[in-house]
């Protein structure tokens, strides 16, 4: 009831105006002991994946804290593990404002951001100064290339930002699926994607060396993807032994929004009307996998009963972002309750 009502406070507001004062709010409550007002207490659920204990499989999916200012604020809602990011080697302001719109008709929003973030220097910066990581809370970072590298280049950004985030990271996510960097998605292609894996995972194993620790690499992949990619995916995946897959980014597809406000915006689309979409690439995906390597379910989920389905269909963690800005935080405690049960039947 009280996020209802915050939540047409900010739905009054820009977009990215809300997004930057409702994190500012989130902070302020934790720091003063008032997270329970906002967030319900959340079921216990153990999970091992990636080699990590998480306390729960509910987590939060890159994208709303891009520079990794707000992660203690954030931890206090519950959350199993929390993905920050994305970051790039250098600072950069992103595509042009407005670029983040809302369709609450269909429970969803389109973003053409832009990797818009502080360097991946400012975010350790933040990182280092946050207790959930120091108290053992699970602290993905996600990494991705600067809009100016060619895309040829785009192995050494990600080198990169992998070499300064490593020691700090719980797991390291790379994304080469965003829509809203030119070419991008090109990184998912056969030779590319080889190339990229290839490199990404010999600097892993000389920076577990080199750290005393092993650190895992996810892999995170659009939805917009036939069935002959998907299956050349996974068999990459397999062969360079990556740690995980997380499925999936925002949609080009406008299914579901035609016709409606803000609907024909370019960008990412995610929320409500991504959520088939993804869960069928995500059930393919597994299908080819075999058991080989997990998979986070992400894209649409925004009640318990969305999450139980993306772990019907073979993921082992759930992540959400549209869900907890249409929902709120109680949604955290909803997912874990509702995935504690499907887990124990398991």
């Amino acid at each position: 009831m009280l996020y209802s009502l915050i939540r047409k406070f900010f739905f009054a507001l820009d977009a990215e105006t809300a997004h930057g004062i409702g994190m500012s709010g989130i902070d302020f409550l934790g720091a003063a002991g008032f997270a329970g007002l906002l967030a319900k207490p959340v079921t216990p659920c153990p999970v091992e994946v990636m080699g990590l204990r998480f306390p729960n499989p509910v987590g939060l999916a890159a994208g709303l804290d891009k520079n990794g200012e707000h992660i203690d604020g954030l931890a206090r809602l519950g959350f199993g593990f929390i993905e920050i990011g994305t970051i790039t080697p250098r600072p950069q302001d992103g595509n042009p404002k407005p670029r983040l719109f809302r369709i609450p008709e269909a429970q969803g929003i389109i973003n053409r951001m832009g990797f818009n973030n502080a360097g991946v220097d400012r975010l350790l910066e933040n990182v280092r100064r946050a207790e959930f990581p120091k108290k053992g809370g699970i602290l993905g970072i996600n990494i991705g290339k600067n809009a100016t590298t060619p895309i040829d280049k785009a192995a050494e950004d990600y080198l990169i930002c992998l070499d300064k985030v490593y020691n700090d990271a719980g797991y390291v996510t790379v994304n080469i699926s965003s829509p809203n960097t030119k070419n991008l998605r090109e990184l998912q292609k056969d030779e590319a994607l080889d190339d990229l894996l290839a490199q990404l995972k010999a600097r892993q194993q000389q920076l577990a060396d080199r750290h005393g620790k092993y650190v895992p690499l996810a892999l995170k992949i659009a939805p917009d993807l036939d069935d002959t990619q998907i299956a050349a995916i996974a068999d990459a995946l397999r062969r360079h032994r990556f740690d995980a897959v997380i499925a999936t980014n925002t949609t080009l597809s406008r299914a579901g929004v035609e016709g409606l406000p803000n609907g024909d915006e370019a960008g990412g689309l995610s929320g409500a009307p991504v959520f088939r979409q993804s869960t069928a690439v995500q059930k393919k995906l597994a299908a080819a996998l075999a058991g080989e390597l997990p998979i986070i379910g992400v894209g649409g989920i925004m009640g318990g009963e969305d999450a139980a389905e993306k772990i019907r269909a073979g993921a082992s963690l759930v992540q959400f972002y549209s869900g907890f800005i249409y929902r709120g935080p109680e949604l955290v405690a909803e997912v874990a309750a509702t995935l504690a049960q499907v887990m124990a039947r398991q």
